[in-house]
């Protein structure tokens, strides 16, 4: 484990720290990760087999400055579709790969890009802040990209004489104005997993432990964030783990983030939020016996099986219009040089 982390530096997974007791596919993952000279990004809600293979574990933001920086010859990306388009995007001569093209986003699907373009045509002022849960077309409309980690400091930066358009999720954008006193417009974008939290759902939990603080993900409502003790990213939620002198701490965001959480803080109790009208069963059948916790379904059509299938035959990979790659790679470096 590494010592300290910033915002926005991933978790290194030392081959010296990684679970004893591996599958013998999770070994051949290894063996082929070597022969193919590939590295392998996981986001934070990866199942636990998937983060316990991966070089690399973070959020959006810390997976975006690894993507660009490594120098394997292939990426092999797990999480869901943005995030690989992100990493062929800012690092064109790898070969990324992604292992289901269909592990998509329900937020991103929420601004196609047509969408925001006919927006734009009738608003040409308006300076596009895009959250980095967009596909590549609407990062190529946009001035400048952030993450969940940086999204106010990226805001505080933009001039203050233009008018901002926040896309695509509301939620975010709303805590975001919340914290830096920035108006914008807001997209009409949610994430399904993050809105599923609800006060009540957050208040059972509570009783059980009473004294454990909230740490919810700014993608939940502002009914959710007001009864939280810590809004922030994923990388924030291992940061504030650490410094949290208490035993237990209450999680508000996608249930796999507490597969990281233990790796990194194993003297800590961390207990998933409930989510009203969700059921904790198996994510991968849809057969569920109570409601415990909290899936995002796209998120988990990456499986272990398909992250050996990837790395051995190299596919499916990331294949993107050169024009669109190079006119998204300017907001998205904006955001890089501004985090730093």
């Amino acid at each position: 484990m590494t010592a300290t982390q910033t915002d926005f530096t991933p978790y290194v997974v030392e081959p010296d720290t990684r679970s004893e007791g591996l599958s013998d596919i999770q070994q051949e993952i290894l063996e082929l990760k070597k022969e193919k000279n590939a590295v392998i990004l996981a986001h934070n809600y990866q199942i636990n087999e998937i983060q316990e293979v991966a070089d690399y574990l973070g959020d959006s933001l810390g997976l975006a400055f690894q993507a660009a920086e490594t120098e394997a010859d292939q990426i092999l990306f797990c999480g869901v579709h943005f995030m690989a388009e992100t990493a062929k995007i800012v690092n064109p001569t790898r070969k990324v790969i992604l292992p289901d093209m269909d592990a998509g986003c329900s937020l991103s699907d929420s601004c196609p890009p047509e969408k925001l373009a006919a927006y734009k045509e009738e608003n040409p002022d308006v300076y596009v802040v895009a959250y980095i849960n967009c596909s590549a077309g609407v990062k190529a409309l946009c001035d400048v990209i952030c993450t969940s980690g940086n999204a106010a400091k990226i805001v505080s930066q933009v001039p203050e004489d233009r008018e901002i358009l926040f896309v695509p999720d509301q939620n975010l954008g709303q805590w975001v104005t919340q914290k830096t006193g920035r108006q914008m417009r807001l997209w009409p974008g949610s994430c399904y997993v993050h809105v599923l939290f609800t006060v009540k759902s957050i208040e059972r939990v509570k009783e059980k432990f009473p004294g454990a603080p909230v740490m919810a993900h700014p993608e939940c409502t502002d009914a959710v964030r007001s009864v939280a003790d810590h809004v922030c990213s994923t990388e924030g939620m291992v940061q504030f783990a650490r410094e949290f002198p208490g035993e237990n701490i209450i999680v508000a965001t996608e249930s796999s983030m507490l597969h990281r959480l233990r790796r990194d803080v194993p003297e800590k109790r961390f207990i998933a939020a409930p989510a009203q009208q969700v059921a904790c069963g198996d994510y991968r059948t849809g057969t569920a016996d109570r409601g415990a916790c909290n899936y995002c379904r796209y998120m988990k059509m990456n499986t272990i099986e398909g992250v050996r299938d990837a790395l051995k035959y190299g596919q499916p990979e990331i294949i993107m219009d050169e024009e669109i790659r190079k006119k998204a790679y300017i907001p998205l470096k904006r955001m890089l040089d501004w985090s730093r």
